[in-house]
């Protein structure tokens, strides 16, 4: 698996994922509003990766803000805007916001200036390490779901790529197959920034894991002919009902699934979830620029003039949702008082 993050001490390397599968390089953050650049412009995406690099971002302010900062207060007041300006990049992804919080708790309880850049820099690297297990137990936890043979339909990318390496929805398939289970894959294309024909698909190659390419719009076919034995996507934000944000068309996806009666599962850790609103009406969408509809690697295919709607995200309600794969385990249907009792420490 290709490194999405690499941290040198100094800088962070970020692998450019608006070149994949053409190009395979590193963009070079020296500082936070390079890291912030490369999270708005898509060459880092993935709720978990966005997380793991605004970390990696906060502990480069850090760096910076110990050059200009007269005092503890000025130190503090400096990070504060840097932290601002990180989460301002995406606003749907809860993981930004959270590792950025963290990080923030982190320099005021150091309390010492001159230690919080150090003490920055190796709670990102935790929060990177955590994330790779994390994915894991949730690989582990959901190939217990799969039978074998089974395929498997999944939107956008959630792999690798999205998180510090193995991957959420693709962890599950990683851990399925390496628990000897026969897995194949079906990627839809996902339009309009094409992270499933670009992404998914060139992870799952390079991994030699049996993957089929289709466009968003043959979904349905492929699960009326009997195909697709079950769906599997990530989140970029789950409500405390159970409400799922995810790459736009993961809605219409969950819908064709009840249609089709295949099983709709979101894999996702516990830091996705945001318990501070009660439903996925409260989640922002993020809108971005329509040329991401308009064109195609730069050359336009629609009119010119015409008005374009681009949201990035839409929000699956938790009915459609057949169970929530976590780190700490499966959330089962009704997911919220499912979520509840997880968090007590029970088991689904």
């Amino acid at each position: 698996m290709l490194a999405t993050i690499k941290w040198t001490g100094k800088t962070l390397e970020l692998l450019d994922q608006t070149q994949l599968p053409q190009v395979k390089d590193y963009v070079v953050c020296a500082n936070y509003r390079d890291v912030r650049d490369a999270i708005r412009s898509m060459k880092v995406r993935g709720a978990p990766a966005i997380g793991v690099s605004a970390a990696y971002g906060m502990a480069l302010a850090a760096y910076e803000c110990e050059t200009q900062a007269d005092s503890m207060d000025t130190f503090l007041e400096c990070l504060d805007n840097a932290a601002a300006y990180l989460i301002s990049a995406r606003p749907t992804a809860v993981n930004l916001a959270w590792a950025v919080n963290k990080m923030l708790d982190k320099a005021r309880e150091t309390g010492d200036s001159a230690k919080i850049p150090v003490a920055l820099a190796k709670l990102a690297q935790e929060i990177e390490k955590e994330d790779l297990e994390v994915c894991m137990r949730i690989g582990k936890h959901g190939a217990e779901l799969l039978g074998s043979p089974a395929t498997v339909l999944t939107h956008c990318n959630a792999g690798s790529l999205a998180t510090a390496g193995y991957g959420t929805a693709l962890g599950v398939v990683r851990a399925a197959i390496e628990a000897g289970k026969e897995i194949e894959v079906y990627a839809d294309e996902t339009r309009p920034f094409l992270q499933g024909a670009r992404l998914t698909a060139f992870e799952l190659a390079e991994d030699n894991i049996p993957v089929t390419l289709i466009t968003d719009s043959m979904a349905a076919y492929v699960m009326s002919q009997g195909i697709i034995d079950c769906v599997i996507v990530g989140a970029d934000r789950i409500a405390a009902n159970g409400d799922v944000a995810n790459k736009i068309g993961t809605y219409g996806l969950a819908v064709l699934a009840r249609e089709h009666d295949i099983p709709f599962y979101v894999a996702a850790p516990i830091s996705t979830f945001d318990f501070g609103i009660q439903s996925g009406r409260e989640i922002a969408i993020e809108e971005r620029d329509g040329n991401e509809v308009a064109e195609i690697f730069g050359h336009r295919i629609a009119p010119e003039g015409i008005r374009i709607l681009n949201p990035a995200f839409d929000v699956t309600p938790h009915g459609y949702v057949t169970a929530i794969i976590t780190e700490q385990g499966v959330i089962h249907s009704p997911c919220a008082k499912g979520l509840e009792k997880l968090l007590k420490g029970g088991k689904e």
